[in-house]
């Protein structure tokens, strides 16, 4: 048996899980390998394969564990299987078996719903490699491309995390799950990804910033909730992808702020203390703030739409049975069984939006949405303060959770960013207003057509990073082209 804090490089498949004792998960693993590879090469970062990058593996799952950093080229990164340290004599922490052993096998009556469950949670890692893999050919510097691909093969390896699960715990059926992770294409029209956010287009670096802010801070959510299931395997897992998930909200928390602290610093240099003057700002090279307001309100509205319906019976099942806890289980004051307990959930009743008590197990994606919306404010804050410090008469908000909705209670409703019901005509009016149009991202297109490949330079519309990766200097050379 191998320590569990330290990773096993030995095989093809690092890991920390016994993976050479375990001949039939071993062998099926390795089956599946070069599908994989084969994945990677036809649907991962277009035309820097060969590239050498600047990238951390981790060597460990204890809090030392991301010591190494060195060059790789990507389809040698050493993907693996990572589980966090067991807790010992750990418990269920909720539902209807709160308090008895916590499995560690799949129990018969949940089989389907946790293979549901972490099929879906898989199918988001590679979709997300796929909808950035042409990326890197406008990258507006080494350090942020190194960044996309450091984000990239740890998408990859989540799902390995996942294809494991499936591949130890669910037998045919897991393999057969397996394989389909890796036939499924985001955007395609006959093979699509599951969620409807991991179907569109990530067409520029503001998006990607955007989409590592907000679509990974749902996946730190769902992770979360995963990490206090029952099924100890699964916890386990999902305890050490979110110290990886940490890394991607930086990405793009820091992305935003510092396109953000670029656009401000340009308009203080020419004088522009109007940030609605939209032309003016743009003919400096930069993107304007309303437009990131409008990419704000965007990626926000199809992240909330991953949550699920506001009100859900499945939701409802998975805590009852000890599946999927709520964000931090572990630190909640209640009885954590919740069946009297109830929850506001907000819908529209008579053309007003109204807060409606409905029983809290019907309503754990509205409360896990509630602490999603919570966190993403902190980061909308760190923005804002860059704006302030600049002495700009301008505020990044979150859009109403009504807005822009296609999934639950305001699914196709015609909902202002301020939470106001408008008709059909008065949304058309408005729209382009609200959301990034054709003219929008035509420009943001436009500006960011050149990469900057030059160490230690910066594409004229995004700010250097405060430090550099692994304290770098900032003419560090953090991918070599090929």
């Amino acid at each position: 048996m191998i320590d569990a804090m330290q990773v096993d490089y030995d095989g093809l498949i690092p890991n920390n899980v016994g993976l050479a004792a375990d001949e039939r998960v071993k062998k099926a693993l390795e089956t599946w390998h070069p599908g994989y590879i084969d994945w990677w090469m036809d649907m991962g970062p277009v035309g820097f394969q060969q590239a050498l990058v600047y990238l951390r593996t981790a060597v460990g799952v204890g809090a030392n564990g991301w010591a190494k950093f060195d060059y790789v080229k990507m389809p040698e990164y050493k993907w693996g299987i990572l589980l966090a340290p067991q807790v010992p004599d750990r418990k269920v922490p909720f539902g209807a078996s709160k308090g008895e052993p916590a499995w560690q096998e799949v129990p018969g009556e949940h089989r389907a719903m946790l293979r549901r469950l972490i099929v879906i949670q898989g199918d988001t890692e590679p979709a997300s490699v796929e909808q950035q893999r042409h990326l890197g050919a406008t990258a507006p510097s080494l350090y942020d491309l190194r960044n996309l691909f450091q984000v990239n093969v740890e998408e990859g390896r989540h799902l390995w995390a996942m294809v494991y699960l499936l591949q130890k715990y669910f037998g045919k059926d897991g393999r057969e799950e397996a394989e389909e992770l890796l036939r499924r294409r985001s955007g395609d029209a006959d093979t699509p990804r599951m969620l409807g956010a991991f179907n569109e287009k990530t067409p520029d670096w503001l998006s990607f910033f955007m989409f590592t802010f907000f679509t990974d801070r749902d996946g730190k959510m769902q992770l979360e909730a995963l990490a206090q299931s029952g099924f100890d395997p699964l916890s386990r897992t999902c305890r050490f992808m979110l110290t990886e998930e940490a890394h991607h909200m930086f990405v793009g928390d820091t992305g935003v702020s510092r396109i953000v602290q670029r656009t401000c610093q340009a308009m203080n240099e020419a004088g522009i203390d109007d940030p609605t003057d939209i032309e003016r700002v743009r003919a400096l090279g930069v993107i304007d703030l309303p437009t990131i307001q409008k990419k704000a309100n965007l990626h926000f509205s199809l992240t909330l739409d991953l949550f699920g319906s506001e009100v859900s019976t499945n939701a409802a099942n998975a805590f009852h049975a000890g599946v999927k806890g709520r964000y931090r289980e572990d630190k909640l004051d209640d009885d954590h069984r919740l069946e009297s307990d109830l929850y506001p959930v907000l819908r529209p009743v008579d053309g007003v939006i109204t807060a409606v008590q409905v029983p809290a197990l019907s309503a754990l994606n509205m409360r896990l949405r509630d602490d999603y919306v919570y966190d993403c404010q902190k980061g909308i804050d760190r923005w804002n303060r860059v704006i302030s410090a600049a002495n700009i008469d301008f505020k990044i908000a979150l859009p109403h959770v009504g807005f822009h909705r296609q999934i639950g209670e305001f699914r196709g409703l015609p909902v202002d960013v301020a939470g106001n019901l408008l008709t059909q005509s008065q949304w058309d009016t408005r729209r382009d207003e609200m959301l990034p149009n054709g003219t929008d991202q035509a420009f943001i297109e436009g500006l960011m057509a050149k990469p900057q490949f030059e160490p230690g330079k910066f594409a004229g519309y995004i700010a250097p990073p405060r430090v550099g990766i692994d304290n770098k200097p900032g003419d560090f050379e953090y991918v070599k082209i090929a």
